[in-house]
């Protein structure tokens, strides 16, 4: 159950919106459940001589019995409160129920006032009623009404358990404030997708991501083509700025603006210099780095971020609450520059758990903004890099980051539930759908690459890297060697053992690097783990004949090989092969 309270200046005006047919007819037949005092609230919805400007005069008549100059600016309380969807439809008796704890537990009329505030409550859907009220009460004096919308959703909470409806997640005061109905009512009468307050949220944020000061993220938003007002002291320093998107006007002609705080708490200037101030890791060879790539591509920038984020795992695995809270908001910065540098195959579910991710950036643990320097310097390294192809190295790469990304949401979502915080692990959950769905998208064309190349290894080769895989993992490797893709498992080994590598003590160091209960696809996990470690290309070239790929006895082979030339062995059959896809 949701409230959603906002403030006018008509009366008139929403009463007509809410007794009219709704802007798609919606709206079926409107009428009163409950009010301040029935017999003094005309209800035109079921009484043919009540009219819309009748139940507005008695409305407000304490406003208008106050001089002018007394009278409030915006006199209107309205708050909607709905139900989740699949929810019970409760009656017009349960929905008066629920109309006079609200506005007793917001302060508009309490239980036993006689000088209360004014209110009504329409229904004119099965799933919600809208409460109206008047901010002067019968006594000339204003309601107390502070946190009015915290306290209207812990009375939500106590209705959802009484009703047997739907649970949802109690707020912490952490959250950005939410489009207001008549900004959403604008941005669907314009033609937006969206309300301009998420579309600006989304924007400061990428233009956020990585920035090493405060005069490349200015740049950033004007080159983003948003509007941007600085607020100067006399001095010329900057002590605040608004955004607004260009055409977007309010009724005057004038462009709407929102300050960095209004979008969210930790958008505000003094938050954002306190992150840019901690800086960004020193930029320096990866680990992962391979020789003589270039870490200003997208794809050496990917690798680069895959290391932090892993390290960002571990993080959230410790007993550190303001290093793991750190940690959070430079992975919400990295998500942000994946979003706007990712290919159009994966971007708009990247986009959609960027903003979902952002939720779960903010609690009330406060984490030093040093601690995440390096998945700061990661982000920033992905912006630079500029966009990336959903193909070649650029894909494979960003399929080895989504991999290593879905298990931080999950880190996430298990340090935020053993918090309590619990509408942020709901949206680092909504984070990993979304990026699971990005992977899969992401992950296509080189695992299928992988696994022609794998299904194309000699049998006797196949059985060495399965016996590899059974030795390394006892418990699990039938598991693993029926999943889809133990193919591209078998490929990467086999490409990790041509490059000098142990085959075993690599897929041993990647099965000991994290637990796999976690994963969707354990072999894909391990495939781009072992890519990563043994800094394999991403993806793989078409399959060529062993022969001119594996070294012979009379070739040399690099000092920290062991494995014995498959030509000296015996070809036995291999029970787990699967012929090439089609």
């Amino acid at each position: 159950m949701v409230p959603d309270i906002s403030t006018g200046d008509r009366t008139y005006g929403l009463l007509n919106y809410l007794y009219g047919p709704g802007r798609r007819d919606e709206h079926i037949t409107p009428h009163l459940v409950a009010s301040w005092m029935s017999e003094l609230a005309p209800d035109p919805g079921r009484d043919l001589a009540a009219t819309l400007k009748q139940l507005t005069d008695r409305l407000d008549l304490p406003v208008i019995a106050l001089p002018k100059n007394r009278r409030p600016a915006k006199h209107v309380w309205h708050c909607p409160v709905r139900t989740a969807p699949g929810d019970q439809h409760l009656t017009d008796a349960e929905w008066a129920e629920v109309a006079r704890r609200i506005v007793h537990a917001t302060g508009i009329a309490e239980d036993g006032d006689e000088k209360a505030c004014r209110w009504v409550a329409v229904r004119h859907a099965d799933d919600h009623i809208h409460l109206v009220a008047t901010l002067v009460r019968e006594d000339g004096r204003r309601p107390r009404r502070h946190e009015d919308g915290i306290r209207a959703q812990a009375e939500c909470r106590k209705l959802e358990a009484e009703f047997g409806l739907q649970t949802l997640n109690s707020g912490d005061r952490t959250a950005a404030q939410r489009p207001t109905s008549a900004e959403r009512s604008k941005a669907e009468r314009a033609g937006r997708t969206q309300p301009p307050r998420e579309t600006l949220r989304t924007s400061v944020r990428q233009a956020l991501a990585g920035a090493a000061d405060e005069d490349e993220f200015f740049r950033r938003l004007a080159e983003a083509g948003l509007r941007v007002e600085k607020r100067l002291a006399p001095s010329g320093d900057t002590l605040g700025y608004k955004v607004a998107l260009p055409g977007d006007r309010n009724r005057d002609g004038q462009p709407v603006w929102f300050s960095g705080s209004k979008l969210a708490p930790d958008l505000s200037l003094p938050k954002i210099r306190q992150r840019l101030e901690a800086g960004t890791a020193d930029e320096e060879p990866s680990p992962d780095q391979r020789p003589g790539e270039r870490a200003a591509r997208p794809a050496g920038a990917r690798r680069d971020a895959t290391h932090a984020a892993e390290r960002a795992v571990t993080a959230l695995g410790g007993d550190d609450d303001e290093g793991a809270a750190a940690q959070l908001v430079g992975v919400g910065e990295l998500l942000d520059a994946v979003a706007q540098t990712s290919a159009a195959s994966t971007r708009k579910e990247l986009i959609e758990a960027a903003r979902s991710f952002e939720r779960a950036t903010r609690s009330h643990t406060r984490g030093e903004h040093s601690d995440n320097r390096a998945i700061r310097s990661a982000a920033r390294g992905i912006v630079r890099a500029g966009n990336a192809l959903g193909k070649g190295e650029d894909g494979g790469t960003t399929a080895m980051l989504l991999s290593t990304m879905v298990l931080v949401t999950i880190a996430a979502v298990r340090w935020h539930s053993a918090r309590g915080h619990a509408q942020q692990a709901a949206a680092a959950r909504q984070a990993a759908h979304h990026l699971r769905t990005a992977y899969r998208s992401a992950a296509a064309a080189p695992m299928n690459a992988m696994r022609e190349h794998g299904c194309r290894l000699p049998e006797s080769v196949r059985h060495r890297h399965a016996s590899t895989v059974e030795v390394a993992i006892p418990g699990q490797a039938d598991q693993l060697l029926r999943e889809p893709g133990w193919d591209a498992l078998a490929a990467s080994l086999d490409q990790a053992e041509r490059a000098g590598h142990d085959p075993a003590t690599l897929l041993k160091t990647a099965i000991e690097w994290r637990e796999l209960d976690t994963a969707d696809s354990a072999t894909d996990v391990l495939v781009w783990r072992l890519r990563r470690l043994g800094k394999l290309p991403a993806t793989t070239d078409s399959p060529r004949a062993q022969e001119d790929s594996r070294p012979t006895k009379k070739q040399s082979r690099t000092p920290n090989s062991q494995t014995v030339d498959p030509a000296s062995r015996t070809s036995s059959p291999d029970p787990r092969r699967r012929g090439a896809r089609r």
